[in-house]
């Protein structure tokens, strides 16, 4: 816990600077659209029909269904006969092979509905750059009053996650 601060502000940290990094790769691009959808895809979610229940849900679901894999992905052990500890099984790098797909495929299935976040930061670091840095220079709101779904969504499918597999497991 003592690291969970830090974390998330590299998260969040990376993110603004990323976003930052688009704009400056695609400045001709947005200079040359006219809508502001289209300019605001680029740093945050949007969902296709704004229904604020249904779209918390989508996003609890795809979070709940990656952090719940991932964590039955990482959390394999194994336990020989006379030893008195498990010995953890791991995928090492190819790990995140599976992962990698998992996330096409939630994107795929559930990433019509919302743009699936899957983490706050994806979505909010960005957000806080066109909304705080960019949004007078591109003349396109940030769009904060869908803001809280990419990020309590995603928190709840997580925290939800966790505790599933710590009762199953």
């Amino acid at each position: 816990w003592s690291m969970v601060a830090g974390y998330i502000g590299a998260q969040m940290a990376g993110a603004i600077l990323g976003a930052l990094l688009v704009y400056m790769s695609y400045k001709d691009h947005f200079a040359a659209t006219e809508e502001e959808g289209l300019k605001r895809a680029c740093f945050c979610t949007e969902p296709a029909i704004r229904n604020y229940s249904s779209n918390f849900i989508s996003e609890a679901i795809a979070t709940f269904v990656l952090l719940f894999v991932i964590f039955y992905i990482t959390g394999a052990e194994i336990t020989m006969p006379g030893a008195t500890e498990a010995t953890p099984i791991g995928l090492g790098s190819v790990g995140a092979i599976p992962v990698a797909i998992l996330i096409w495929a939630l994107g795929l299935s559930l990433g019509g509905t919302t743009g699936y976040a899957l983490n706050p930061a994806r979505d909010l670091g960005p957000r806080i750059t066109l909304g705080v840095l960019l949004g007078g220079v591109l003349k396109t709101p940030a769009d904060w009053g869908y803001s809280w779904v990419p990020v309590l969504g995603p928190i709840s499918g997580g925290v939800l996650a966790a505790i599933v597999y710590n009762i199953i497991m």
